[in-house]
């Protein structure tokens, strides 16, 4: 960034800092980050006026809250209609079928993030510029926290996989609701599957415990099921249309987000078609402007690319997975574990399906600065030590409605599915 040139003290550095910090969060170089679309031009007044990002993409950025004061924003579906057309000279008049309307809402917050810089002797025994660097190391900070919030509302669950990266603590720390803001709500009925070894099912349990196996790994024949499940289902996620891709009509992509045990699974299981699998990205990215989420270990199999997730989603032996046990309402059960069979030697990742419209992100601002992140200098114990706070006012929330699937209105999370695989772990 370049205002790390700016001296303690600067009028401007407060306001300079801020807005470098917001550009390289929006900016930064990650997979979900990439699930993100560009915000609009001047020529699409509807999305200028809310300031959102594409609907098409997974992500949907909404930058209303920086312009008017509140904490809260609300979304909305219109409900598909179905029925039969009136036919011939039939009479049609007053038989209009009446829209409805689904609703949904998140709330924002703020997270800040202090970090000492040192007092003057450690200062004047380390060569290294400890302000520079504590910046650089709240930057990368933030930018977790955003990722791994993303993360964990999209797959409606923390898991257990815990080491020094993670920024957001486990769901049974006192403080987890209030750094998530919004609540982690588990997969609907509709979004949530499982691995048989072959194929998928909804979650089932025996007893207390999920009903799952260690051969129910992700593979080729599982992705194989949920393209057909997707060809056959109602109100299936909505396809993610990339920037340019010229192919988004006649060939529709969803995005299927996998820990890197599951991606090892998946080439394990069809080794001979390894390369066939990273072509087939690499020549959909040469239509889709060469979108840097198609590169690398990312692989292209039946209309689905599947990509790694950052940090897995892992639930280990004994440990609880919500779910929705109903299509009408949204009550979880959270009794049902990973069966204690699994010993250490295996677990349970969640893979991610996605398609537009998956997650809300919403972003307030700062009555200082006015962006959302926004960073403070300050000198502490008569100016001997320094202390750097970085900050950032943001919320999100998967996007759920209970939408009218004809026989029944159905509690939906819009463009997310979640599948439960078995995994082995590494020794």
């Amino acid at each position: 960034m370049g205002a790390t040139n700016i001296k303690f003290g600067d009028p401007g550095a407060v306001t300079l800092q801020s807005v470098g910090l917001f550009a390289a969060n929006m900016q930064r170089n990650t997979q979900l980050n990439r699930l993100t679309g560009k915000m609009p031009q001047q020529s699409n007044a509807e999305k200028t006026i809310r300031s959102q990002s594409s609907s098409e993409m997974p992500i949907v950025r909404c930058m209303d809250l920086q312009k008017v004061a509140g904490d809260e924003i609300t979304f909305d579906l219109i409900n598909p209609l179905g029925g039969k057309p009136i036919m011939g000279s039939r009479n049609a008049e007053g038989q209009g079928r009446t829209m409805s309307l689904s609703q949904d809402r998140l709330r924002i917050n703020q997270a800040r993030y202090p970090i000492s810089a040192g007092d003057t002797m450690s200062q004047q025994r380390t060569p290294h510029e400890l302000r520079k660097l504590a910046r650089a190391l709240g930057e990368n900070y933030m930018n977790r926290l955003s990722d791994q919030m993303i993360l964990t509302h999209l797959a409606g669950a923390r898991g257990f996989h815990y080491n020094i990266e993670w920024a957001v603590p486990l769901a049974s720390d006192s403080d987890f609701a209030e750094i998530a803001v919004n609540p982690v709500r588990a997969p609907t009925k509709n979004r949530h599957f499982i691995s048989t070894g072959t194929g998928i099912e909804t979650v089932k349990a025996a007893g207390n415990e999920i009903t799952i196996a260690t051969t129910d790994v992700m593979n080729t024949d599982l992705i194989d099921a949920l393209r057909t499940t997707l060809d056959s289902m109602a109100v299936p996620p909505p396809p993610v249309i990339f920037e340019g891709d010229k192919m988004a009509s006649d060939s529709p992509l969803r995005v299927l987000l996998v820990s890197s045990e599951q991606y090892t699974s998946i080439l394990q299981s069809n080794s001979g078609q390894f390369r066939t699998f990273q072509a087939n990205a690499m020549a959909r990215a040469q239509q889709a402007g060469q979108n840097p989420l198609f590169m690398g270990e990312a692989g292209l199999w039946n209309g689905i690319l599947i990509v790694k997730m950052p940090k897995p989603i892992r639930f280990y032996a004994g440990n609880p997975i919500n779910w929705c046990q109903s299509y009408t309402t949204e009550t979880e059960t959270t009794t049902d574990l990973v069966p204690a069979a699994f010993g250490t030697g295996y677990a349970v990742d969640r893979a991610l399906l996605l398609g537009g419209q998956a997650l809300m992100e919403a972003w307030g601002k700062h009555n200082k600065t006015g962006v959302p992140f926004f960073f403070s200098e300050k000198e502490l114990d008569h100016d001997d030590k320094v202390e750097i706070l970085l900050g950032a006012i943001n919320g999100r929330s998967k996007v759920r409605f209970q939408i009218d699937h004809g026989d029944s209105k159905q509690y939906t999370d819009y463009g997310v599915i979640a599948i439960d695989t078995a995994v082995k772990l590494p020794a």
